[in-house]
Order: C-alpha cells, then structure tokens, then sequence
C-alpha cells in the first residue's frame, strides 16, 4: 500500500524543519529523520547536508542517512559527490565513508583525490581507504602519494592517517616519494612510514625529525640505509 504525506504528518514536519533557521531545531529534525527513517528524507537529507552551515547538524544528517537503505542513499550520495559545491561533495564523501558500501568505489576518482578543495580531498582520502577494493591498494597508495606536502599540518596528517591505514601496501609509494626531489614531499612520506611503522609517534615529532633528516641527510636520524 502506497502511503501519503498526508497520512505521515510527522514525515512532513520532519522535511520541514530540516529548513529551519534555528540549528536546535534542525539537529532534531535530522535526529528524526533517522529514529524513523523513510525513503522521502533521504534527498532532503543529503541535499541539506551540502549547505547545513553547522557542524553537529552536518553530523546528525549523515548519521541519519546511514540509518536508511543503501539501496535509497548510494545513488544519491554518489550523485552528490560530482556537486558544483565543495561541501556538498565532501559531506557525500564523508557519508560514503560511513556507510562503507564498497560498491560507492567508482566514484572516488582521481579528481575527488587532488581536489583543490582541501576538505573535499582529505574526505575523499578517508573515503578512500574504507572503500577500496581487495587488490586495489597499492594503485590507491600511488594515487594518495601524488599529495604529499600538500597543505598545513591538518592535511598533512590526515593523508598521513589514510596511507598508514593501508600498511605495508603503502610503503613502496612511500618510499618512492621519499627519494623525490622535493623536500617537502620527502619529509612527509618519511614522517608518514614512521607513523605507519609506529602509530604512538605524534605526527608533530615525525614530521619534524623528518624535516630534519632531508635537511642533514639519513644520518641525521642514526640510520644506514645500506
């Protein structure tokens, strides 16, 4: 039996106050939104969570929509990470990531991987390591590599975090990258196999004594490469 708006008033004051001007409000709309999920949210939902300006709404959409079926919210989500708008695609990204639906793989392009948007990248980076497929690893690490030393010290360690998140499929980009000629690339992928290597290393320190082992040389950290 096919049910109306009509018959679900709460449905409609749900999509309603999702609009709302007041964040209160609209972090209760999305938090029902996912206590009751029904497929008419979802494109409201995925469609506020490009332009919701607050971040703990942002969070409530997207865990509303991994309350809803894949089936609904994986056409939609992929949609929106070709959006116009860099936090429309990021939030897509992020949801993505979240839902864990490898079958999202072939939306995470190369594009979305060096967007210029840092925050649309680094969603893409974390999408990235969830998603990828069985075998496909090394290619992501060579894809993710091609970023080192972009951007500040958030950047740098969220690429850091999603190459250490593929182990040892990892460390010959790594590797490769480290005897680049770029200094800034070579300290952030030695600072990323030390992380890799050792998870406990602040990325401060890592980063820092791999500034320093470009600068002076492998014996700068005591280490003979053979």
């Amino acid at each position: 039996m096919t049910a109306t708006r009509q018959e679900h008033p709460d449905a409609v004051r749900t999509l309603r106050t999702l609009e709302d001007d007041r964040s209160s409000v609209r972090l209760r709309a999305a938090l029902a939104a996912g206590t009751t999920p029904d497929p008419r949210f979802v494109g409201k939902l995925v469609e506020r969570s490009g332009v919701e300006p607050d971040f703990f709404v942002r969070d409530m959409l997207t865990w509303a929509l991994t309350r809803h079926p894949v089936s609904v919210t994986l056409p939609e989500l992929v949609r929106e990470v070709r959006s116009q708008r860099p936090q429309a695609r990021s939030q897509a990204l992020h949801t993505l990531s979240k839902v864990g639906d490898r079958r999202a793989w072939p939306a995470i392009t190369e594009p979305l991987l060096s967007d210029p948007d840092d925050e649309v990248a680094r969603s893409a980076w974390r999408a990235a390591v969830v998603l990828v497929p069985e075998g496909e690893e090394p290619a992501l690490a060579r894809s993710l590599a091609t970023q080192l030393g972009r951007g500040g010290r958030e950047t740098q360690l969220s690429l850091s975090r999603a190459l250490s998140a593929l182990g040892e499929e990892a460390v010959p980009a790594l590797r490769a990258a480290a005897s680049g000629a770029d200094p800034l690339v070579r300290a952030h992928a030695l600072a990323t196999e030390r992380l890799l290597r050792d998870p406990d290393t602040g990325f401060g320190h890592a980063i820092e004594e791999a500034k320093r082992v470009v600068a002076l040389g492998p014996a700068a950290d005591g280490t003979d490469e053979g």
